[in-house]
Parts: structure tokens; C-alpha cells; sequence
């Protein structure tokens, strides 16, 4: 998928977590602030440099990193 691609993992930016197109936002931050109730619209207003479908990919990447065969429970 076309916006996978916006989606890098580069060891020397963000510890190796993936990011927004080689940018020091990683996925887990988009993940949290659309968990929090912020819309598209919001976030692109903090962030500018960052576009809708940054947005989308990072949400196509966390739905296919759960797609995975076995889960586990990991204790809080």
C-alpha cells in the first residue's frame, strides 16, 4: 500500500522507532493523540509539517503490526 511508505524506520532518528517520512514524530505519537480524541484536522494544526495521510499510514501500520497469529498478556 502507497501510504506504507510514509512509514521509515532509520536507527538514528527516534531510537529506531517508526516515524512520519524520516521526521522525529513517531507512530506511537500519532496513536496517542488520535487515542486522545484529537482529530486529523487538530493534529495537523500542532503539527504542520505533518499531512492526513502521515495520519492514515500511521493508522494502516498499527492495524497491520496486530495482525500478527498469537497475542499475549503483558502485565501493566
Amino acid at each position: 500500500m502507497e501510504l506504507l511508505k510514509r512509514i521509515t524506520i532509520n536507527a538514528t532518528i527516534c531510537h529506531g522507532k517508526p516515524c512520519i517520512r524520516d521526521m522525529r514524530y513517531p507512530v506511537e505519537l500519532i496513536l496517542d493523540l488520535l487515542s486522545s480524541g484529537m482529530t486529523f484536522e487538530e493534529i495537523i494544526d500542532d503539527y504542520p509539517e505533518l499531512e492526513k495521510e502521515d495520519l492514515s499510514a500511521a493508522l494502516i501500520y498499527a492495524s497491520r503490526i496486530l495482525k500478527v497469529k498469537a497475542t499475549h498478556k503483558i502485565s501493566a
